[in-house]
């Protein structure tokens, strides 16, 4: 029987009110304004959850006196302070682990919260199927803006019963341990802990504990966890401070035991799958900040990386070698130096975007480029347009006529041409708010006239765009001589007389539109549409020649003015703010002068 097999009859929720079965292990440390709100929302969960245990990791802020007050009027309610602090998340929970006495346990973290019927949905299914493990879907909500982004939203799409991991091997890629519900025999039976001591990223490791002991597990889409995202607190949680590289230390360690775990328990298409995990989220997620760091850093980084994935082995860059993380990965490998950040930060994107120069060897061969030849590009010919790291160049120019968006598809070798791009889709996405699209027209790509390789190259320089990327290779994203003339004769696809080196087209931006919701931040997005009815969906480089990234006051007659400032993201991505009327202008002058104060 296959893990789709078994589906809502087996894990549908039961009518009657569940007994009192289940643990939730709060942990916190110095998180005194949000510990109590945690607690509560766990006892709020009705009379399945039998006990509530409070593990607090030695605070200074009065945390324990908050929990000991809320004890004495609710008996569900147990204290643990640990007498000195560990660093860490993973000793507080198996403190707190050591200590219940139900036949299931969740964990908490202190600054996050759990919905209303989360634990009668997980109890409910981890019964009815007879399941050792129940999981489902966690949302990160930004704060303070609400936003809520799911956490691995295609394996909670469903009610399933998986009976052995191996069955489904991306409940790999949800490393989170607080969005299940755990039988505490399972866990106390084979010893499955949390790493202890200062120990960031823990929960990988606990994961692929639990998954090596190969459980029974049941998942349901319903929400269970959310978990609050909070970057402007003076304090950032241990996963979301990346600033130093010691937390990609601890990152990479952290992958690299859980793959050994799951070796070691002759878990082998999951470990495989830990690796690709790995290249697939961790890498791609670091490189997309890198370029906000300081040389030292990079260089530590690249270090790290480079000894990381020399553990790898053939099969594991065998397996889909034209993915964003694998050739992200290779070219790491190949440079023994920092090389090529801001085409790296590119690819490392959602969707990926390949940029120039498009090298090829001797023999024809696409490679990555003339500085690293030995990563071959060759892969990229096999796969589906629709997969493509399709690369777009955007620019926009708002102005009192109008605003307008252009638009600049570069070939790949050869498959854009093949592939016969015909129209391309723009819309706007609020950041705030996913559900806020503003969709635009569906606009005509033209084919721009042939031109060699180095025509591209210096088309772009034109536009203060992509001569970043071709100039970067042997120089850690400076300019140089990858995108000379030298290599440049055999870096286009265009090499066939008459065949376009690039496709062009423009469209209106109604700035009334993205205006109407207020001060806010809009994601520019793309999908491609080719003649045989194949498409891409792709976000665009944002181009940063002289005057286009500057804000502009845009009269409005609805607004008096609008302030409009195209802006890059972290990936290299097009975005816009929007401030509408005099309330809008305000707030940008309140906020830069928050950023001159502090």
């Amino acid at each position: 029987m296959n893990a789709e097999s078994e589906t809502a009859r087996d894990t549908g929720r039961r009518t009657e009110r569940p007994p009192a079965e289940v643990a939730v292990v709060v942990i916190g440390y110095d998180d005194a304004p949000h510990v109590t709100d945690a607690v509560r929302s766990a006892l709020a969960q009705g009379p399945a959850v039998r006990e509530v245990v409070a593990v607090d990791d030695c605070s200074r802020d009065g945390s324990v006196g908050l929990l000991e007050r809320l004890s004495t009027s609710e008996p569900r309610l147990r204290v643990i302070r640990r007498r000195a602090n560990s660093g860490g998340c993973g000793t507080p929970r198996n403190t707190g682990l050591d200590a219940v006495t139900s036949p299931y346990v969740m964990f908490l973290d202190s600054d996050d919260v759990l919905p209303p019927g989360a634990v009668d949905a997980l109890l409910a299914a981890a019964e009815g199927a007879h399941a050792e493990v129940a999981g489902g879907l966690c949302v990160r909500r930004e704060l303070p803006s609400g936003r809520e982004v799911p956490w691995q939203p295609r394996l909670y799409a469903l009610h399933a019963v998986v009976p052995r991991p191996a069955q489904r091997t991306r409940l790999v890629h949800d490393t989170l341990c607080v969005n299940k519900l755990y039988r505490t025999a399972f866990l106390r039976t084979h010893g499955i802990r949390f790493p202890e001591g200062r120990f960031p990223y823990e929960d990988v490791v606990f994961t692929a504990r639990v998954l090596a002991a190969a459980p029974r597990i049941a998942l349901i889409p319903d929400r269970v966890y959310v978990w609050h995202v909070r970057r402007s607190q003076a304090r950032l949680s241990i996963s979301l401070d990346r600033s130093g590289v010691e937390n990609w230390r601890a990152r990479t360690e952290a992958c690299r035991q859980a793959y050994e775990v799951l070796l070691g328990a002759g878990q082998k298409e999951l470990a495989r799958t830990a690796r690709a995990k790995f290249l697939d989220h961790d890498l791609r997620m670091y490189v997309r900040e890198l370029g906000l760091r300081d040389a030292a850093y990079r260089r530590a980084w690249w270090e790290l990386t480079r000894a990381h994935l020399a553990e790898y082995d053939a099969d594991d860059w065998a397996r889909n070698p034209a993915a964003p993380g694998r050739l992200i990965g290779r070219v790491v490998l190949a440079s023994p130096e920092p090389v090529d950040l801001p085409r790296l930060r590119e690819l490392a994107a959602r969707p990926a975007r390949l940029y120039p120069p498009y090298a090829r060897a001797a023999d024809g061969t696409p490679v990555w480029s003339d500085a690293v030849p030995q990563v071959s590009l060759e892969p990229l010919r096999a796969r589906p347009v629709r997969a493509l790291p399709l690369a777009v160049d955007a620019e926009l120019r708002p102005g009192a006529r109008g605003t307008r968006l252009r638009l600049r598809l570069h070939e790949l070798y050869g498959r854009v041409a093949q592939a016969g791009p015909e129209t391309v889709d723009v819309e706007w996405r609020h950041r705030d708010d996913g559900d806020v699209v503003i969709h635009g027209a569906s606009v005509t790509l033209a084919p721009c006239a042939a031109a060699s390789g180095a025509d591209e190259t210096a088309g772009a320089a034109d536009r203060g765009g992509s001569v970043a990327y071709a100039g970067s290779a042997g120089r850690g994203g400076s300019a140089g001589s990858a995108g000379s003339a030298g290599s440049a004769d055999r870096s286009g696809s265009v090499a066939s007389a008459g065949v376009p080196g690039a496709w062009s087209a423009e469209a209106d931006v109604d700035l009334l539109a993205l205006a109407a919701p207020g001060v806010g931040t809009w994601d520019l997005h793309l999908r491609i549409r080719f003649r045989d009815g194949a498409s891409r969906d792709a976000t665009a480089h944002a181009l940063t020649g002289a005057g286009l990234l500057r804000r502009r006051a845009v009269p409005s007659a609805r607004h008096g003015v609008v302030l409009v400032q195209p802006y890059t993201t972290h990936s290299g991505a097009l975005a816009l703010r929007v401030a509408p009327g005099v309330r809008g202008v305000l707030s940008v002058v309140r906020a830069r002068l928050r950023r001159l104060l502090h």
